[in-house]
């Protein structure tokens, strides 16, 4: 069982990378830059192919890695991780322990201020509490995501319009359409953050583009999902703004959604 990275990055050159993210399987990374350009990088046994595009959006990389992918196993990745020694390895083992799952989501060792989740047993996901993961802990079988027929949406995420969410839709999209999600409390890569490129803290514009997010996640549970959000995490999102502030900044968000949908 062949477990292939795909990896969204920014600005890099494919030598640097390889050592700095210690890549020990089959890659694509699709890197976001100025120039167009291939190359096929023969590493430790594996292929590493390295597409640059001029194109930006985290969610049309990712898009452009999944038309490229060969591998039986699909790894979603950043340039800023680095993985443990063995994840091809523990990832393939976690999908031959459970033949059921469409896709495992593991652990990714990120800042505390930053963690959403922590995976501590195996269990299956559902649509209610899929929102808490990132792509980069998503491991898909291929055949399993080409029957889906699910991408990135263009619209949120990294270089999109609304700044994050992308990996929310993936996960729920995908659950939806009867695809099993199941997690696995395996680390497999540490999260090395530095300049977030869309997050400039919890203020108005991030709580409008959640509300957003959350229109287009929940529908008519879009509101009360919208509290249950900030009630849950108040102590890290809301340090600065009253909950009663982006509550209502996440109403507006989500009216402006509902505004649009029905306008289409």
């Amino acid at each position: 069982m062949k477990v292939e990275v795909l990896a969204s990055v920014m600005h890099e050159e494919p030598d640097g990378l390889i050592r700095r993210m210690r890549l020990d399987s089959d890659a694509v990374v699709i890197n976001q830059c100025d120039r167009l350009d291939y190359r096929e990088i023969a590493e430790s046994g594996h292929r590493i192919r390295f597409c640059s595009f001029p194109d930006r959006g985290v969610g049309r990389s990712r898009n452009e890695a999944i038309l490229r992918a060969e591998g039986d196993i699909c790894l979603f990745s950043d340039g800023d991780l680095v993985y443990e020694p063995g994840y091809a390895e523990a990832v393939a083992a976690e999908f031959e322990r459970n033949p059921d799952a469409d896709m495992i989501l593991f652990n990714v060792t990120v800042e505390e201020s930053r963690r959403t989740y922590h995976i501590t047993e195996r269990k299956k996901v559902h649509w209610y509490n899929c929102g808490r993961y990132g792509a980069v802990s998503f491991a898909v079988r291929r055949e399993s995501l080409l029957a889906s027929g699910v991408t990135f949406s263009l619209l949120f995420g990294g270089g999109a319009r609304y700044g994050s969410g992308e990996d929310s839709l993936f996960l729920k999209t995908f659950i939806d359409k009867g695809f099993s999600v199941y997690t696995a409390p395996v680390t497999i890569a540490e999260e090395k953050a530095g300049e977030s490129t869309w997050f400039a803290g919890y203020n108005e514009k991030f709580f409008r583009d959640r509300g957003v997010l959350y229109r287009h996640l929940y529908g008519r549970l879009a509101r009360v999902m919208a509290l249950r959000f900030l009630l849950a995490h108040r102590e890290t999102l809301c340090a600065e703004v009253q909950v009663g502030q982006a509550y209502r900044w996440m109403k507006s968000g989500i009216a402006s959604a509902w505004a649009a949908g029905n306008a289409s």
